[in-house]
């Protein structure tokens, strides 16, 4: 044995690692198989899980920042489409695929990814009913997000022509199947309400597999489908074929030609129901005419145009005994008038102070022209004023008595 020749684990791991890393194959290979041991390590995010198939399997590594875009949560007994570089770690001595990108492969992996996006955002009110927006009833543009030289954008083209030639079609080209589509929809409906060329975009394909649609089930799609300021249409395969741009839509068509049937209105059907309404019109108009005539006779038989004089001298002898009854009212209300003040005339000459001086009497007042009511407000030789009825005399007042002390000098 060479002893030189002799290599350690390490090495030999090293070298293994080496050959690995020179292979530019195996750094960007894809593989199929089924997820095992299936790991969310809930500290960093990343996924650790085994691939396999019916004899071998590999060891498995998606970190965070590539598996944040998965459509679909990963599970054990998954089969899928993994895309990543082969890589050996010389500590442990295994080999792993770290994974990039992550695909559902087979309808039942498919059919599983679909539920768990249909019930997330389902769960976030994408496809809440009082979202969605109604249709514009005449649109005049419509922008179109599909292939350029696919069926489906021949089929809207001739059906909208025949329905409502009205309408213009703005095609935006895009990709329907393979990995760029999902960009190249999503690019399409940014475009449009980007600018102001449209009232509604129709997005769709013809009918295919269950992968050729696929990208219609996109989520980063399916949001900016939601977000669209536009009414949207979706229009994706055939009848039968379900996508999630379906729900978060304003309308789903079963069929590209269903989508343009739904965006215009039938000119002939417009033009049958402009007839109707103009006959229901014609007829209102004739019969509010025939109302019209009627009041028309009726009023020209009236007396005030048959006899003029007539009505004139109704009119001034009902002038005349409303210009009586209003001088009757004058008349009377004068006379209560009158009398009232009569009344309260008398009233007022009863309490004149000049009135009772007539009668014999005199008031008194001071040297201030105060009113002089009693004996007490008088002294010897205090100078006032008498007022009679016809005139005013000074006195001189030599001395005062009351009453009470005449009374007393009495008895």
């Amino acid at each position: 044995m060479d002893m030189s020749r002799v290599l350690t684990v390490t090495q030999i791991n090293e070298y293994v690692r080496m050959l690995l890393e020179s292979h530019e194959f195996l750094h960007g290979v894809w593989l199929r198989g089924e997820i095992s041991n299936f790991k969310n390590h809930y500290k960093t995010g990343h996924f650790y899980f085994s691939v396999k198939d019916e004899t071998s399997a590999l060891r498995a590594v998606m970190f965070r920042g590539s598996n944040q875009r998965l459509t679909f949560v990963p599970q054990d007994g998954m089969k899928v489409l993994l895309h990543g570089k082969i890589i050996s770690y010389p500590r442990d001595g295994q080999t792993q695929i770290v994974v990039d990108e992550m695909q559902p492969d087979g309808a039942g992996a498919l059919a599983l990814a679909f539920e768990q996006l249909r019930k997330k955002l389902e769960a976030e009110g994408l496809f809440a009913e009082e979202r969605k927006r109604p249709l514009p009833r005449f649109p005049r543009r419509i922008g179109i997000v599909t292939s350029p030289t696919g069926a489906a954008i021949h089929d809207m083209i001739r059906i909208t022509g025949r329905r409502y030639p009205l309408a213009e079609l703005i095609l935006y080209p895009a990709l329907v199947q393979g990995g760029g589509a999902p960009l190249s929809l999503r690019t399409g409906i940014e475009f449009f309400n980007s600018v102001d060329l449209v009232d509604v975009i129709i997005i769709g394909r013809g009918g295919g597999s269950v992968e050729d649609l696929w990208a219609f089930n996109d989520e980063v799609l399916a949001r900016t489908v939601a977000a669209s300021r536009l009414p949207v249409i979706s229009a994706v395969g055939h009848e039968s074929d379900v996508t999630i741009c379906d729900f978060v839509a304003d309308l789903r068509a079963p069929t590209p030609s269903g989508a343009a049937e739904a965006a215009v209105p039938d000119s002939a059907e417009l033009r049958q129901l402009l007839i109707q309404k103009n006959a229901r019109l014609q007829h209102r108009v004739c019969a509010e005419l025939q109302r019209l005539r009627g009041i028309l006779s009726a009023r020209e038989k009236h007396r005030l145009l048959t006899s003029p004089q007539e009505s004139f001298d109704m009119r001034r002898m009902h002038l005349v005994m409303r210009e009586e009854r209003l001088a009757h009212l004058v008349g009377q209300g004068l006379a209560q008038k009158r009398a009232s003040f009569v009344r309260a005339t008398a009233r007022l000459e009863g309490l004149n102070p000049l009135s009772v001086l007539t009668r014999g009497y005199a008031m008194v007042t001071d040297g201030m022209g105060d009113t002089v009511t009693g004996v007490g407000q008088l002294e010897a030789g205090q100078r006032v004023t008498l007022h009679f009825a016809d005139g005013t005399a000074d006195a001189c007042v030599e001395r005062t008595r009351t009453e009470k002390k005449q009374n007393k000098e009495e008895a």
